[in-house]
């Protein structure tokens, strides 16, 4: 089954890119796979701290997981499938990507900010060429009714 695979973070813009999937997903008979990054900042603490942190970290994650995963339940009818990984985010994604033959399609969303779409889909969309799957990049400020049109 051919999996999009979609990051979660704190942006706005991951809402839209989460909806995307899921839409996509339901209307192509796909998954949706969430990929989640813990950078690796956040355990340059004593050993016994780090690990607390980075335990906490996943708690927070799979709590967020839980509340698109209900929505793609509920009204998508897609269960989707979580991976947490630890490492600067673009090198991760693209070590999901091959680690996965599945994964057909990256979705990113694209910040609305002045000061460019975001470092994601900025970092990626430069090296798009030689990636071994499309990015699909949806704008942060497309309103429900419309992705429900566009997918």
């Amino acid at each position: 089954m051919r999996k999009f695979l979609v990051v979660l973070d704190d942006s706005k813009e991951c809402l839209n890119a989460m909806r995307f999937a899921a839409m996509r997903a339901a209307k192509t008979g796909g998954g949706v796979q969430i990929l989640a990054v813990i950078p690796p900042e956040e355990f340059q603490h004593w050993i016994g701290v780090g690990d607390i942190m980075r335990e906490e970290a996943r708690e927070r994650i799979e709590v967020h997981f839980e509340v698109f995963a209900k929505w793609m339940r509920d009204r998508q009818n897609v269960d989707p499938e979580l991976v947490i990984r630890e490492g600067e985010a673009v090198p991760e994604i693209l070590a999901q990507i091959r680690e996965d033959d599945d994964v057909g399609v990256l979705v990113l969303g694209a910040g609305t900010e002045k000061n460019g779409p975001g470092p994601l889909v900025s970092q990626l969309s430069r090296s798009s060429g030689t990636l071994p799957v499309p990015i699909t990049i949806v704008p942060g400020d497309l309103s429900k009714e419309r992705l429900e049109a566009i997918t």
